[in-house]
């Protein structure tokens, strides 16, 4: 089947996708309960890789951490041998969370409060409590054997210390899934560096996590809706900078860097008439003082991996955000801040005072954590409205402008292909 037909297929009993596919959008996609199930069951569940957690999260054997993939709670161990291993948190007998911690370590094995089956740390049913039952009465039939139940066990990846899993045998090579120009840009930040996690937190979003995604996509709004961007140059659409999306659609690397031969502070946004600088000073300019680590110029890189993967630089603030869908109208941001084991104190301070600026209780991802709402309210009796993605053409191609909406098409391509909506 071409992509073109693929993508003109139909889920039964869903509305059909208007127009030519991906310069408009429905907005019955944020809303409709039968759509979240079907991206359950096609994207979380299918052929797809998600990130896990940092190898730096499970670096000893018998180490453990608890995630998601979707709606399915997830636990990742390291065994004795130094193998990773990823199983859905739910134990074969009556459904119950094998795991209640969300990390620990020097584990062994995992016991379910419920009824004590046990699990070794592959996964793997090794313990049935009362199997031959008390006194030859009860237990389980003869013909009952823990081999053949479990719960189920992910295909696992790593790559510059990030730990992906999928729950499909068919996901396809991690390298080929990320394609040619998203794992240069991952390693940039990462390569060769041992990370240290600086601080965690969650961000509730009263959004389906679809316009969080966009969010992260959007190169057009990131220094209109945030005046702090704009106010002290860190990322202005007239500095240099570009867009790249995959061949998929699905990924997308945004970027802009200090342009030592032009004046950033350009006429471009007065002559659009819209807010372009507060009048406002830091009484702390330290804030905003950062070092040199990438010889580059590059204040900012946004860099995601469909469909919930986000990696952040922003000046010397490198962050992962993992996006974890709770319902159509919900979705839980989880933040890992992180520093590298050769940072010196006065880089480590850096780093965490430019978090505070940019994390949900700063300038940046608090005013991203309203928006979605705002829109998740304002559609809400829009069902049969659509919205409009023509910036910068109608294509999910790379783009030398970041005045443009081609990543967030992109995505949609990458949507559609997977669900077939």
């Amino acid at each position: 089947m071409s992509q073109q037909a693929e993508l003109e297929r139909t889920v039964e009993g869903m509305p059909n996708w208007p127009g030519d596919g991906l310069t408009r959008v429905p907005y019955w996609v944020f809303q409709r309960d039968d759509v979240y199930a079907r991206e359950q069951e096609a994207i979380f569940q299918g052929p797809v890789w998600h990130y896990l957690c940092l190898e730096a999260d499970i670096a000893e054997g018998g180490d453990f951490v608890t995630t998601f993939v979707g709606d399915a709670p997830v636990v990742v161990t390291r065994d004795s041998e130094g193998a990773i291993h990823a199983f859905e948190n739910r134990c074969a007998h009556r459904g119950a969370l094998i795991c209640l911690d969300a990390k620990g370590k020097g584990k062994k094995d995992f016991a379910c409060v419920y009824h004590a089956w046990t699990y070794d740390l592959t996964g793997k049913l090794t313990g049935v409590a009362f199997q031959k039952g008390v006194k030859g009465k009860g237990g389980m039939p003869p013909e009952f054997k823990i081999s053949e139940h479990g719960p189920r066990r992910l295909k696992i990846t790593a790559l510059h210390g990030l730990v992906f899993g999928s729950f499909s045998a068919d996901a396809p090579d991690f390298k080929s899934w990320l394609g040619p120009e998203i794992e240069p840009k991952i390693g940039r930040v990462l390569a060769g560096r041992k990370p240290v996690v600086l601080g965690r937190y969650t961000q509730v979003l009263p959004n389906n996590w679809k316009l969080y995604v966009e969010n992260v996509k959007d190169s057009y709004h990131a220094s209109i809706l945030h005046l702090f961007f704009t106010t002290f140059e860190l990322n202005r659409l007239s500095q240099k900078g570009a867009i790249v999306v995959d061949e998929t659609g699905g990924h997308h690397i945004s970027y802009s860097a200090i342009d030592r031969k032009t004046n950033t502070a350009s006429a471009d946004y007065a002559q659009q008439k819209i807010r372009s600088d507060s009048k406002y000073r830091l009484a702390d300019p330290s804030l905003l003082q950062g070092f040199d680590e990438f010889n580059d110029d590059v204040t900012l890189q946004i860099l995601s991996v469909f469909p919930t993967f986000v990696l952040q630089q922003i000046q010397n603030s490198i962050a992962i955000r993992q996006v974890v869908p709770r319902g159509p109208d919900r979705t839980d941001l989880h933040w890992t801040l992180l520093g590298f084991e050769t940072d010196t104190p006065e880089q480590r301070l850096t780093r965490l005072k430019q978090a505070n600026l940019i994390g949900p209780a700063g300038f940046i991802s608090m005013e991203d954590g309203c928006v979605g709402g705002f829109v998740q309210r304002g559609v809400r009796a829009a069902s049969r409205e659509q919205a409009i993605l023509q910036m910068g053409g109608s294509t999910a191609e790379s783009s030398e402008s970041r005045v443009t909406e081609a990543s967030i098409r992109g995505f949609w391509k990458a949507w559609r292909a997977h669900t077939g909506i």
